[in-house]
């Protein structure tokens, strides 16, 4: 996985609705990155072409009219995936309160 700035796309599984978009930084083992009411860090390792991570959610800007992804609570997640190339295709589970949300995850690399 190259450094540099990527965009994320978020889609609940398992019958949950909801979906987020997103940049993130991927710098170094290091993830930051956010949207207009969200802002995520964390981390991750590669081996050969398989990404493996650990990200905190946190809201930082609230809304009237919309509910962010994940109910705008504190959110820790993990994720795993594929990356090809410029890009990811990824899963993740995100513990909200006592529930646990699946999601598939997707990264385009925008610039370095």
């Amino acid at each position: 996985m190259k450094n540099g700035l990527y965009s994320i796309h978020v889609s609940l599984l398992d019958g949950n609705t909801g979906k987020g978009s997103g940049v993130v930084v991927l710098q170094d083992g290091s993830i930051r990155g956010g949207d207009a009411f969200l802002y995520y860090t964390g981390s991750y390792t590669m081996q050969n072409d398989l990404f493996k991570g650990e990200v905190v959610v946190n809201q930082h800007t609230p809304s009237k009219d919309v509910i962010p992804l994940f109910g705008g609570r504190q959110v820790s997640i993990g994720i795993h995936g594929k990356f090809t190339g410029t890009a990811a295709d990824m899963e993740g589970t995100a513990l909200v309160g006592k529930q646990s949300l699946f999601f598939k995850v997707t990264l385009r690399k925008l610039a370095d």
